[in-house]
């Protein structure tokens, strides 16, 4: 019996083996005649010379996708070691688990695994592949710019878009920041600070100030947005409750060929003067039956914080 033994570099094992290690059950499956065992990165196959010699040219086309992309789906290990791939997953054992079913959507850095908790998250995964444009709506803790970013991240990660741009209208001070003390990034990132602390739990710290700072992920007040045409770029309008339908047919109508667009909010939590109505209200009304527009609701259930907010937003109720 040969021995081949491999050293994992610069692959996370998270992200290679799967989830509850599912990728390295199916391919310790695909390949029945070798024995593998895998201790943090190193890897020993034990076979005969003709086994091991067709393992480590499927195995190593695996390791050079999830080095370049840093991903791995079930779709995408299945075209690598062309077969159909069915994964068991507890309750029903004909389930084939895929993003919108549970899957990771993004793996992150120090283990942190992101994936849809919950059915109306899980909804926004599989409607991306089909809608350019989502609305996702629902009260606070329920993931839906979490869900959002790890898309966008996910989206980049797959060479899918060039960029992503992160925006927010920065209401509390009326999109007129320059009384605030400091430079301009000093001045909008408090209200920025949500969008950063998803993608501290996505990208790994130093590729992600090299992302702000190539422009690769631009995060900035939605003011900015004015007169662009963005394209070839996953872009995300988060807390649109607090946007006027001027401000929202502004952000929309920048939306180039190759775009995808998702838009967050939670009715429940206006911040715009009295006299003014927030854009949801209208867009949920004008855009419910375009082909291409998906709009999804979230609810309590669908939280995802301390088991507490959900009991908080119950005892709301519909006090705004």
């Amino acid at each position: 019996m040969n021995e081949l033994l491999l050293t994992l570099d610069n692959i996370n094992p998270l992200v290679l083996w799967g989830a509850n290690n599912e990728y390295f059950e199916v391919i310790k499956r695909h390949f029945p005649k070798i024995k593998i065992v895998a201790r943090g990165n190193e890897v020993k196959i034990l076979g005969d010379e003709n086994e091991l010699a067709a393992f480590s040219g499927r195995f190593n086309e695996i390791l050079d996708h999830v080095e370049k992309f840093q991903s791995l789906n079930t779709n995408e290990l299945g075209n690598l070691l062309n077969t159909k791939i069915t994964i068991v997953s507890q309750g029903d054992a004909s389930q084939e688990k895929v993003a919108g079913n549970g899957e990771a959507i993004v793996f992150g850095p120090n283990g942190i695994i992101v994936k849809a908790r919950t059915a109306n998250q899980r909804r926004m995964v599989a409607s991306i592949d089909s809608n350019d444009v989502i609305f996702a709506i629902g009260p606070a803790g329920t993931g839906k710019t979490y869900t959002a970013v790890a898309l966008a991240v996910r989206a980049l990660k797959n060479k899918e878009i060039k960029r992503i741009i992160l925006t927010r209208p920065a209401v509390e001070a009326g999109e007129n920041l320059g009384f605030l003390p400091g430079d301009m990034k000093e001045k909008i990132d408090p209200y920025l600070r949500p969008l950063y602390d998803a993608l501290d739990d996505m990208i790994p710290a130093e590729k992600l100030k090299l992302y702000l700072e190539n422009r690769t992920i631009e995060i900035a007040p939605l003011a900015f947005m004015r007169g662009r045409t963005l394209d070839n770029c996953f872009v995300i309008l988060d807390e649109a409750q607090n946007t006027t339908d001027m401000q929202l047919k502004m952000f929309l109508t920048r939306m180039g060929p190759s775009a995808k667009f998702i838009v967050t909010g939670d009715v429940t939590q206006i911040d715009l003067p009295r006299k003014q109505q927030s854009s949801l209200h209208t867009a949920l009304r004008l855009f419910a039956e375009i082909k291409g527009i998906d709009i999804i609701y979230l609810t309590g259930e669908d939280v995802v914080r301390h088991k507490l907010v959900k009991k908080i937003l119950e005892a709301y109720g519909d006090i705004q």
